[in-house]
């Protein structure tokens, strides 16, 4: 080794970076070493040097290797890039590490047993109590990530609860080969940096083992308060970024003290075994309800919150873990969603009441209790409506409601999603309001805290809707229902409408369609159809309408609704197979379009719960025989039998798809979302959803289908992230959430520094019709950026991400789980004396075939398989 070799330091330690020290440990380790020297408790760790990186790929003869590999490649030919790429990442994964920097490594894995590296005497024999190995984060560390003219964060690999010298060796080599992704070779391409001249850093962190976590808003994102709010689950925190677990919230002061606490029903934690799995438990009663933080570490937390926005300058939105007492700070980032300041000050007032807030606003007025359906008529303008759960037939009476509150229910109930759509404040799942309230009394809803106040408190107010201002490539529609509220939707700024349920103007009529087809008057169905439609449609220049979707359940008290109960309704005759059935009514439905098409709207006709090629296919003769040409047709995939049959649904000639998640969701996961009993395990995140959705955009963009989602998940960050990362054409959102969504989606694409999607809908219907596939793949690529990678929704990355998180950061090597490192159930146990359900959960594995170097365009899916039958064989 010549004299300047000797002189490379291979590994630094957290204690010896600062911010300025990006060159030498990448973005992510420098902000690091930056919160250690201000004294703030993060996990212990060290980073592996872009010194040490120069060092490996030099002594291992990889440079000029990857130099000619890269040497004239045609970086907008994807499969030549996605090749090239997946080469080089081997070369680097197979090579060895110089002795001499393996040694120092291994060596400062061991140091990383004791807590206080500084304090370390004598030999590692003497140091290690025992041979057991610790858990590790792995995480990559650009040193261009950054940048001001570049945005490198998230394009490089992340490895959670690595254990042992041999998986920390090869973690490491693939976080150094994650460099070579074939989106991060792009972009780098793209931005003029040399590839051999871009180094990497590798973080290697303690992962802490949490008891308690949660994160810290030192300001208030909404604005609201300059209060710092905490908030705070029992054991790891991926259940508070999934939404599996709704965290204690805590509002402290600016001066520390607790101004407030809202301890939740946690039902559940997520907690890690010893082997490094994750596991969920099931908490007994008394400690599901039970406080999270204790007092003093509320307020040590609020007080660390104020220290690094001192430091940093900015608001701070940061993620901590407590382990046997001991407060960890995981990650820190500057608060980018501070939202515009409330004029209106926080309520107070005597609490009588808690539920979940289902719809942001403020209403005041007396209590009408509906317990069936025969009680609507009380309901007056201005009035609260208080019943067990809201269902379709009281539609009308929810419009004059100041507000809603339920007994029952989460946020994809009924109450929650059309409350949200009118801008009427919502409390649900309160499980007492009908029993412990009492009628005529005037009370106070927070639909934001879910919070119910005796008296008027405040006075009434709907959560403001704000116009759009960014621009972004995924574009962004609403959700409108009724015509009273279309006018409220257009202040967005939106000229397209991605979702009319025909069902609300169904449900004001007070007749269901059977009523008109008994009394052999069909085309009065047709014009109340029209009328509600167009009412809605003046405001907009394009719509997508669902044909009706009429449970039995829902809709059996419209006059004309059969009274025949169904076991099952879900699982029952409605959707497309009860049109189907009674042609009649489909088609007066499909007349009502066609004459708002022709005042100069586009209309799309989307198809709720197609199983069947046979279904698309009747639809299409009713168009062809009104003489409905100009429409665009498009299903609902909201069954697993429209993700299995996508490929044959496409050939059939369906111009778009619009994912609906809630049905999506209990269908796969066999759960009803309206009952509480099992509402904790209701997760539109889950794998096995995420699977379908990734699948089905996949099979969408070979065939050139426009691909959306119209259901409430489209408001949910998680999945707004999750979907944008995988390509997704559009999203629909409530009107009170389009600015906000339409801000985070512009900030993911920034972020990911993407170009024009591998789709991108044209003016006219037909798109790209009759371009071959070969042919918009390759025009496309030049701009595309290599956009979509693999990934799921979490909030934004930026410096840190927390070292015991479920839900990886964006991973892209054969080994990593498609979606991610969300997990499955494999067994439950119940412990009668620790008063919990165990369950080990184990992470899915993925053929390297579909991650993020194929998610452009599918080159070698394709070769795969959806022809047998569109079944998923290629995901699992």
């Amino acid at each position: 080794m010549n004299e300047k070799e000797e002189k490379v330091d291979f590994i630094k330690w957290f204690s010896e970076l600062d911010k300025n020290s990006i060159n030498l440990a990448g973005g992510k380790g420098a902000n690091l070493g930056e919160m250690y020297n201000t004294k703030v408790n993060v996990p212990p760790g060290f980073v592996v040097t872009a010194q040490a990186y120069d060092y490996f790929i030099k002594k291992a003869g990889l440079k000029e290797q990857i130099d000619k590999l890269l040497e004239g490649i045609e970086y907008e030919d994807t499969k030549e890039l996605n090749k090239t790429t997946e080469k080089i990442r081997g070369l680097i994964e197979k090579a060895d590490f110089p002795k001499e920097m393996e040694d120092e490594i291994l060596e400062s894995y061991e140091l990383l047993d004791t807590n206080n590296v500084k304090n370390v005497k004598g030999t590692v024999l003497e140091i290690l109590k025992n041979s057991e190995p610790i858990f590790v984060a792995v995480r990559s560390s650009a040193t261009a990530e950054d940048l001001v003219d570049a945005s490198f964060a998230g394009q490089q690999e992340t490895f959670l609860n690595v254990k042992g010298s041999s998986e920390l060796l090869t973690s490491i080599k693939k976080c150094i080969a994650s460099l070579f992704t074939s989106r991060a070779t792009y972009y780098r391409h793209k931005k003029g940096y040399e590839h051999v001249k871009t180094s990497l850093a590798v973080v290697v962190q303690r992962m802490i083992d949490s008891d308690k976590s949660g994160v810290i808003f030192s300001k208030d994102p909404t604005n609201r308060t300059e209060s710092i709010i905490i908030e705070a689950v029992f054991g790891l925190g991926e259940g508070i970024v999934s939404g599996t677990i709704t965290p204690d919230k805590y509002l402290v002061s600016r001066d520390l003290k607790i101004l407030e606490k809202n301890i939740s029903d946690k039902k559940v934690a997520i907690t890690r075994s010893s082997s490094g799995s994750q596991e969920l438990v099931k908490l007994s009663e008394e400690k599901s309800n039970q406080q999270v933080l204790k007092e003093y570490e509320i307020k040590k937390l609020a007080e660390i919150s104020l220290k690094l926005e001192e430091h940093y300058k900015k608001p701070q939105d940061i993620e901590f873990a407590i382990e046997g007492g001991e407060i960890y700070i995981v990650q820190t980032r500057a608060v980018t969603t501070i939202g515009k300041k409330l004029e209106d000050k926080e309520i107070e007032g005597e609490v009588i009441l808690s539920g979940l807030g289902a719809s942001p606003g403020i209403g005041s007025g007396k209590i009408k209790i509906i317990k069936d359906l025969a009680d609507l008529d009380r309901m007056k303008q201005g009035d609260i409506l208080v019943t067990k759960m809201t269902n379709p037939d009281m539609v009308v009476s929810m419009q004059k409601s100041a507000a809603i509150i339920t007994d029952e229910g989460g946020l994809t109930a009924h109450a929650a999603i059309v409350s949200r759509e009118m801008g009427i404040p919502a409390v649900v799942g309160t499980r007492e309001a009908t029993t412990k309230l009492k009628d005529g009394e005037v009370i106070t809803v927070d639909g934001s805290t879910g919070k119910i106040y005796k008296g008027k408190v405040a006075e009434t107010k709907q959560k403001e809707i704000q116009t759009i201002s960014t621009k972004t490539k995924t574009k962004i529609k609403v959700i409108v229902d009724l015509p009273s509220f279309a006018e409220r939707a257009s202040k967005t700024g939106i000229r397209e409408v991605g979702l009319t349920r025909i069902e609300g103007i169904i449900a004001e009529s007070g007749k269901h369609p059977n009523y008109f087809l008994k009394k052999g008057n069909i085309e009065d169905y047709e014009d109340i159809i029209f009328k509600g439609l167009s009412g809605i449609a003046k405001f907009f220049d394009e719509m997508w309408v669902r044909t009706s979707d009429i449970r039995s359940d829902e809709f059996q008290n419209l006059e004309g609704a059969s009274k025949q109960v169904e076991v099952n309704p879900m699982l029952g005759m409605h959707g497309i197979r009860f049109g189907v059935k009674n042609p009649k009514i489909l088609m007066a439905e499909l007349k009502a379009l066609k004459r708002v098409a022709e005042s100069g709207k586009k209309i799309g006709v989307m198809m709720p719960q197609i199983i069947s090629v046979e279904e698309v296919q009747t639809v299409k003769k009713l168009l062809k025989e009104i003489e409905f040409s100009d429409v665009k047709l498009g299903v609902m995939v909201e069954t697993p039998a429209a993700v299995q049959i996508i490929k044959e649904l496409c050939e059939e000639g369906i111009k778009f798809i619009s994912f609906g998640t809630n049905d999506l969701t209990q269908y796969i996961l066999a759960i009803d979302r309206g009952n509480e009993q099992v509402q904790h395990l209701y997760n539109e995140m889950h794998p096995a959803v995420l699977y379908q959705l990734e699948f089905v955009i996949r099979v969408c963009k070979r065939n050139n289908v426009e691909t959306s989602i119209c259901g409430q998940a489209g408001s949910r960050k998680e999945m707004v992230k999750f979907l944008v990362e995988k390509g997704i054409d559009s999203i629909s959102v409530n009107a009170d959430m389009a600015k906000e969504i339409s801000d985070y989606v512009a900030e993911i694409e920034k972020e990911r520094g993407e170009g024009q999607r591998q789709y991108q809908p044209s003016d006219s219907a037909e798109g790209r019709a009759g371009t071959s596939k070969q042919d918009w793949e390759k025009s496309d690529s030049a701009a595309k950026g290599m956009s979509h990678t693999s990934g799921v929704a979490r909030t934004k990355k930026e410096d840190f991400v927390k070292p015991q998180a479920i839900i990886p950061e964006e991973n892209t090597e054969e080994e990593s789980s498609p979606i991610n490192g969300i997990e499955k159930p494999e067994r439950q146990e119940k412990d009668e004396s620790e008063g919990y359900y165990k369950e080990e959960v184990k992470p899915y594995n993925e053929d390297e075939e579909s991650d993020e170097d194929n998610k452009e365009t599918g080159d070698k899916e394709e070769d795969k398989d959806d022809s047998e039958n569109g079944i998923i064989l290629d995901i699992f």
